[in-house]
């Protein structure tokens, strides 16, 4: 997914300053804005056991089988349920996931939440009406598997994981949903089509949250600690409100022309507020390392940030320059540059932990 904020192409940057602060004990690794999960992937690779947590619900799904799921799933019961229907998919493909995937690509489309509300069914383009039908098809499926116990938790997520990441690939945007483009483009004219996910194998022990980051630190024990808050007043509750929605299949009030579901405004994305919101994590973090993630367009300013990390230690700062985040590549931005910074203290105070 082309993401707001995401850390793929730094990660070698990422990489090289653990490896330089750590001293190779270091066994948990927590990403508490954790987003598509890039950076958990990566540390997972490198054999860490990672606890990854983020407030959106598509983020908590992707997470769920990025970090958690070590290999495709079996889908043994309902691929059992599907003998004879799903013979054809058998024949073309070379294993039981490709089988069930292919099944799920050809399922008739069908009206639902989605097409109401984001095709051109609802008045708004975010998706084709074939492809919105598709994604209710698919979801309400999903849906009955699952509560048919056909499918378990790890098997369910897997497959609403595969379900955004296809959906992103067609979706008539300028990278996020905080509005749709007023004509379809070529590639939101593709069909829908589920693929497998590409999974990294880890040492075990992953888990995933779904909680407030300020309230979760304090009962999280970990080795390093890193910190992707949102960096500027850009919602993600807003800029991937189709995405939640689609993750939690809830039939949400909307609102507003873009069909606006409702979200809470994080502290990070208030100038007033934003200062205090790092102050609780910090104060709250029960690890041995600290790193944060935050550019040099952030509310925060860099100085700002070094003072509270001095709660814990003595800080240091790193930094590097990166292409910006475009949302509109057509768009003259005034800089196409921006800094990236990677503030990091070794711990030595205790947490002062608040429940």
């Amino acid at each position: 997914m082309n993401y707001i904020g995401s850390k793929s192409t730094l990660l070698p940057f990422l990489e090289n300053i653990v490896r330089e602060v750590t001293d190779g004990t270091e066994k948990i690794f927590c990403d508490l804005f954790a987003g598509t999960g890039a950076v958990g992937r990566h540390f997972k690779s490198l054999g860490l056991r990672v606890i990854a947590n983020d407030i959106q619900y598509y983020s908590y799904a992707l997470n769920k089988a990025y970090i958690e799921i070590d290999r495709p799933p079996e889908f043994q019961r309902v691929l059992s349920k599907l003998t004879g229907q799903i013979e054809q998919f058998e024949h073309q493909q070379s294993d039981p996931l490709q089988a069930l995937l292919g099944y799920l690509n050809e399922l008739p489309g069908r009206p639902g939440f989605i097409s109401s509300h984001y095709s051109p069914v609802g008045n708004r383009y975010y998706y084709t009406q074939s492809n919105a039908e598709r994604v209710d098809a698919i979801r309400i499926q999903v849906e009955e598997w699952y509560a048919g116990e056909l499918i378990d938790e790890p098997e369910y997520f897997y497959l609403i994981a595969t379900l955004i990441e296809a959906i992103d690939q067609v979706a008539n945007t300028a990278s996020v949903y905080g509005a749709y483009l007023k004509n379809f483009k070529r590639s939101a004219c593709r069909p829908l089509t589920l693929k497998p996910l590409r999974l990294v194998e880890g040492t075990g022990g992953c888990r995933v949250h779904n909680e407030d980051a300020s309230t979760l630190v304090s009962a999280i024990n970990c080795d390093i600690l890193y910190l992707d808050p949102p960096y500027n007043q850009r919602e993600y509750g807003a800029n991937y409100h189709v995405l939640e929605t689609i993750a939690r299949y809830d039939s949400p009030l909307l609102s507003g022309t873009t069909g606006m579901r409702d979200y809470s405004r994080s502290d990070f994305c208030k100038n007033r507020k934003v200062g205090s919101a790092f102050e609780q994590i910090i104060r709250r973090a029960q690890t041995r390392h600290i790193l944060i993630s935050y550019n040099d367009e952030g509310l925060l300013p860099a100085r700002d940030l070094q003072d509270i990390l001095t709660l814990r230690g003595s800080p240091t700062i790193y930094a590097t320059s990166y292409n910006r985040f475009k949302a509109d590549r057509a768009r003259a931005y005034k800089r196409n540059e921006t800094t990236e910074y990677v503030h990091y203290v070794r711990v030595i105070n205790p947490a002062e932990v608040d429940r």
